[in-house]
């Protein structure tokens, strides 16, 4: 994975990542304009999802909410994430495969909160009705579903274990509707993962030595 990106990166320069620029420089907008006395609003109306919405609302919004920083974490943690992981991933999965991973790890942490809302605190895998008005954007699922699915193809196993463990940490410690997103999105890629080696029409991942194809 260094050597890809390490090479991609000497060869093209920032035209390797346009996407990940892209999507940077979206969400340092967003976190300009929500934070406008007239652009909050508008803002929350193009990407902010909650479990109280009802499920079709939420998957118009889901495209642009990853972009949409979240109001209680600093959206340099958000930029750096995106510039990072989706720069990585762009490089060596390819600019639709990041978008369709990142979409699936966010598109499983938004049903998560309708599932856990409605198991309630009581089940293990519930949330409190209180996070049914939660504000639930940003990058993080997107996030956390692409390095588990770049350590499975690049065969990092070690690291990706690593992801895992300081998720199911973060719930252990803070249990919280993002941590059990978290969750959600690596259950939703590793389930990807699975179908892919098992069904895909070409082996996905990686020899050992080798860099991945085009």
């Amino acid at each position: 994975m260094f050597w890809t990106v390490r090479d991609a990166l000497a060869r093209d320069t920032w035209r390797a990542i346009p996407m990940t620029l892209g999507a940077v420089c979206l969400t340092s907008v967003f976190q300009i304009v929500q934070n406008t006395s007239w652009g909050f609003q508008p803002v929350q109306n193009l990407g902010s999802v909650k479990a109280v919405d009802p499920f079709w609302l939420a998957l118009l919004r889901t495209p642009l909410s990853l972009f949409v920083p979240a109001l209680d974490l600093p959206v340099w943690g958000a930029l750096a994430q995106i510039l990072l992981v989706f720069g990585i991933a762009e490089i060596c999965l390819g600019r639709w495969r990041t978008l369709v991973i990142g979409y699936v790890a966010t598109l499983a942490g938004t049903t998560y909160a309708r599932i856990g809302v409605a198991l309630g605190p009581e089940h293990p895998f519930g949330l409190p009705v209180s996070d049914r008005v939660v504000n639930d954007t940003g990058p993080s699922a997107a996030v956390v579903g692409l390095a588990i699915y770049l350590c499975w193809r690049h065969r990092a196993y070690l690291t990706g274990a690593l992801v895992i463990l300081a998720m199911t940490g973060e719930v252990l410690i803070n249990n919280n509707l993002a941590g059990k997103e978290h969750l959600a999105a690596i259950a939703a890629v590793m389930a990807v993962c699975v179908v892919r080696a098992q069904w895909g029409p070409v082996r996905s991942r990686v020899p050992l030595g080798q860099s991945p194809p085009p």
